[in-house]
């Protein structure tokens, strides 16, 4: 009987076929791996490099991170939950109190030219290791600073993190890392007769202006501070003190119009930074015009709607409200741009424009309410919606989003001293 033909393998593979397909499998598997996260961390690196840090935020070349538009995504957002954040405000948890409608909570902000960085809660507290970070200003500030305490506690155990309040400084701590989150409360930035932290609702509001120690004493050696103010100074005309509450026989007190006040407080803020803020061990950033939506008539409504029963964006681009004051943010703009020169460098995070079109993002009537409401206040709902701040999680955490784009900016020359 003949021999069957022995398959004899061909020499020059020296293995068989079927191994050497997985090994090469295995190999092309391996380049895409390593291409991918080649390509990732270069994206990464291009994001933060390539937008644009002007006041305005569309200057200086690259990109800019505040034109856009808002996208909805309900599978990365909401960053966290509401029940889940031990240190929610009542004030923001619309949820809590009653909100159906949690479509505010699954938009993302997406620039024009580039990609937003990815929030890494961790990054930042690493970052803040042994360190302070303190917002400074009124309540959008706080609900700011609610935001990032949120965002951070999403990814620390409830035992190694705390909260203390101290009259007008109230402090989160993340035990393991040593890293402080604090909120300062100084809605006019200068000293005021609003300087109570829980009895400030004064509608006849005195400032200060060339006074500010009183509290910049407790934000003094922070290394990342988030300052605001604009909305308490929202009045046609505001009184300027000079001298001291105490003393008023010899103080003297000037109506000034309101501008003009807020320039006077801005530039008392910017001289007490030129001296006291070392650039190499702090970074300072300005948050814009938050702004409100309490005349519904701008965006189509009857005359007497606000933002009470709104569950959806204002679709026209560009669009601006009663509610925000160019002219303010252009005193701001100055005023950083003359520090600037002066050897502090102050980035100013512009939130103006992308929050215009958050109409139904605000607590409406879903929050606490300090004060029983009255029988005319329940039949007319719109007549005690909260139109000014804003739920979370929502609008705020967008703002650290871009806050965080900034902080960890490569060209920051305050960046190494803060590793």
């Amino acid at each position: 009987m003949a021999k069957k033909p022995q398959l004899i393998p061909n020499a020059t593979w020296g293995i068989p076929i079927r191994t050497t397909f997985r090994a090469a499998l295995a190999l092309l598997i391996a380049i895409l791996l390593i291409s991918a996260v080649y390509f990732t961390q270069n994206r990464a690196a291009q994001v933060l490099e390539n937008y644009s840090t002007g006041g305005g935020g569309g200057g200086g070349g690259g990109c800019d991170l505040f034109t856009g538009k808002w996208v909805f995504d309900n599978e990365s957002y909401p960053l966290y939950k509401e029940r889940e954040c031990v240190f929610m405000s009542d004030q923001l948890a619309c949820e809590k109190f009653g909100r159906e409608d949690l479509g505010y909570r699954n938009w993302r902000w997406q620039p024009d030219e580039c990609e937003l960085p990815k929030f890494n809660a961790t990054a930042v507290l690493k970052r803040l290791r042994n360190k302070r970070m303190v917002f400074v200003g009124d309540s959008l500030n706080r609900g700011q600073w609610v935001s990032m305490v949120c965002l951070v506690g999403s990814v620390i155990p409830r035992a190694l993190q705390s909260m203390q309040s101290n009259g007008s400084l109230m402090t989160f701590k993340a035990t393991e890392y040593n890293a402080s989150i604090e909120f300062y409360w100084s809605p006019l930035m200068v000293e005021s007769n609003s300087d109570d932290p829980v009895n400030h609702r004064l509608p006849d509001r005195i400032v200060k202006v060339k006074a500010i120690e009183k509290h910049a004493k407790h934000w003094a050696d922070a290394h990342i501070l988030v300052f605001n103010t604009y909305l308490w100074w929202r009045i046609p005309k505001i009184k300027a003190l000079f001298g001291s509450f105490e003393e008023s026989e010899t103080s003297k007190l000037k109506v000034v119009e309101m501008r003009r006040g807020y320039e006077m407080a801005l530039r008392t803020w910017a001289d007490w930074m030129e001296v006291n803020i070392n650039p190499n061990n702090t970074q300072v950033f300005f948050m814009s015009m938050s702004p409100i939506h309490d005349r519904g008539e701008e965006w189509g409504q009857n005359k007497g709607q606000n933002c009470y029963g709104e569950t959806e964006q204002i679709a026209e681009v560009g669009y601006r409200g009663n509610g925000t004051d160019p002219k303010m943010m252009k005193i701001v703009e100055t005023v950083l741009a003359e520090l600037k020169t002066r050897g502090l460098n102050v980035e100013m995070i512009n939130i103006t424009q992308l929050t215009e079109y958050r109409k139904e993002a605000h607590p409406s009537v879903y929050r606490k309410q300090w004060e029983a409401l009255k029988p005319h206040q329940i039949s007319n709902p719109s007549s005690y919606a909260d139109c000014i701040h804003w739920c979370l999680p929502g609008v705020p955490d967008v703002w650290n989003e871009l806050l965080y784009a900034y902080i960890f900016h490569p060209t920051n020359p305050s960046n190494q001293s803060l590793n």
